[in-house]
C-alpha cells in the first residue's frame, strides 16, 4: 500500500533525481523505430519528437511514444527546439552529413548514425562542423556492446589468448531474396560495404589498433549494391586492446547470399583460441555448438580439440543509450569519439580502392 509518507518520500526522491535527456529521431523506419526507439525505451529515455512524413510510420510513432511531437522535416525540428535535448539522426545514409549539418550550425547535441558520410571526406566534414560549433556529438556504434565483443576484449585484457595474430569475424546471411529497401537498391547510400563494414572496422580497430593497409573484395551478386564483402586489414603491431607484439591480420566478412554461414568469430594467439558459432539467432550450420555451452556463456576458448565454454560478460546496447545522459552533462565522454568513424570511414575508402584496382592499399 502506497501511504501518504512514502507517496512523499517518492515526490523528493524525483524531485532530486536527475532527468534522463529527451530524444527526438529523424527517420522512424528499420532504424529509427526497431532499433533507436527501442533501446531509447530499454534504457528508460522519452522521446518527444520524431520526424517522419510517412502516414504509416506517424501512427507508429503515436502509439508508441504517447504525445510526442510528430514533425515533417529537419527545418520544423530545429523550430520545435524546446521539445528535447537531444536528436538522434536515424535517416537514410545518403542524408548523413546533410543532416548533421543542419543540426550542428543549429548548435543542437546529436547522435549521428553510422557511418557518419558516404565517404572519409564526408565523414571529416561532419567533425569538423561540429568542433567549429562547439555542438556536441557522437556516433551510434552500437556493436561496441555487442556481448560477443565484450566478452572477447575481456579474454584480451586478461592475456588468455597471448599473442594475437588473427581475427576473424563474420556477418553472413542467407537471403537469396534481397529485401526492397534503400539499403539494397541505392547504389550511393545503400550496399554492406557502408551497412556492415562500418561495424566490422570499427570492431577490429577497438580491438586491434589502427590500419596500415587495406586489402578487399566486393561484389554485386542479387543486389544493384554490393552484398559480397570481404577485408584483410593489416593492424599495427602493438596495437589496441591486444596489444600484439605482431600486427594483427583482421579478416572481415559481409554477404547475403551464404547457405552455409561460418563461425562468426574466430580469434588465434599464441595461447589459444576464442571461437563463437553462431550470431543472433542466423540460420548456421554451426548451431550444434550452441547446443552443448552452458547458460550464461558466449563461445568457446579452445586448443585444437580441447575447449572450455567463456563466460559472458554482462552488458548491451541499451548501455549506449544509459551513457548519454552523463555525457551531456560533461560528467563522462562521449560513449564513441567522432575521430573514429573518421578513421573507419578512411579505411573503408581504401577497400573501395583495393577491390576496384585490385591491390593493397596503404593508409
Amino acid at each position: 500500500m502506497v501511504t501518504d509518507e512514502t507517496a512523499a518520500a517518492g515526490a523528493t526522491d524525483d524531485a532530486t533525481a536527475v532527468p534522463p535527456p529527451r530524444l527526438a529521431i529523424v527517420g522512424y523506419g528499420g532504424a529509427g523505430r526497431e532499433i533507436h526507439g527501442r533501446l531509447a525505451a530499454e534504457a528508460g529515455l522519452p522521446v518527444t519528437a520524431v520526424v517522419t512524413r510517412d502516414p504509416g510510420r506517424r501512427a507508429q510513432a503515436a502509439g508508441d511514444w504517447p504525445g510526442a511531437r510528430l514533425l515533417s522535416d529537419l527545418d520544423a525540428l530545429v523550430a520545435a527546439r524546446r521539445a528535447y535535448d537531444l536528436v538522434v539522426v536515424a535517416s537514410p545514409t545518403a542524408l548523413h552529413a546533410e543532416h548533421a549539418a543542419t543540426l550542428a550550425r543549429a548548435e543542437i547535441p546529436f547522435v549521428l548514425d553510422k557511418p557518419i558520410g558516404l565517404d572519409g571526406h564526408q565523414a571529416r566534414a561532419v567533425v569538423e562542423e561540429a568542433a567549429a560549433t562547439g555542438t556536441p556529438f557522437t556516433v551510434f556504434q552500437n556493436r561496441r556492446w555487442d556481448p560477443e565483443q565484450l566478452t572477447l576484449a575481456g579474454l584480451l585484457d586478461a592475456g588468455d589468448l597471448g599473442d594475437v595474430h588473427t581475427f576473424e569475424r563474420r556477418w553472413e546471411r542467407w537471403r537469396p531474396t534481397p529485401r526492397q529497401r534503400w539499403k539494397e537498391n541505392d547504389p550511393v547510400g545503400g550496399g554492406l560495404l557502408l551497412d556492415l563494414g562500418p561495424h566490422l572496422v570499427d570492431s577490429a580497430t577497438q580491438l586491434f589498433g589502427p590500419v596500415e593497409s587495406v586489402w578487399a573484395q566486393t561484389r554485386k551478386l542479387t543486389t544493384p549494391t554490393e552484398d559480397d564483402v570481404f577485408l584483410v586489414l593489416q593492424h599495427q603491431a602493438g596495437g589496441g586492446r591486444a596489444a600484439s607484439t605482431v600486427g594483427v591480420v583482421s579478416r572481415l566478412w559481409a554477404g547475403s547470399v551464404v547457405g552455409a554461414p561460418g563461425p562468426r568469430t574466430r580469434v588465434l594467439g599464441s595461447a589459444g583460441a576464442y571461437l563463437v558459432t553462431t550470431f543472433e539467432q542466423d540460420a548456421s550450420p554451426l548451431e550444434v555448438f550452441d547446443d552443448d555451452a552452458p547458460e550464461g556463456s558466449l563461445g568457446w576458448f579452445t586448443r585444437g580439440r580441447d575447449r572450455r565454454p567463456v563466460p559472458a560478460a554482462p552488458g548491451g546496447h541499451a548501455d549506449f543509450y544509459r551513457a548519454l545522459g552523463p555525457w551531456l552533462r560533461g560528467e563522462e565522454a562521449a560513449p564513441v569519439d567522432p575521430a573514429d568513424a573518421v578513421r573507419t570511414a578512411q579505411v573503408l575508402d581504401a577497400a573501395r580502392v583495393s577491390a576496384r584496382e585490385g591491390r593493397r592499399v596503404a593508409l
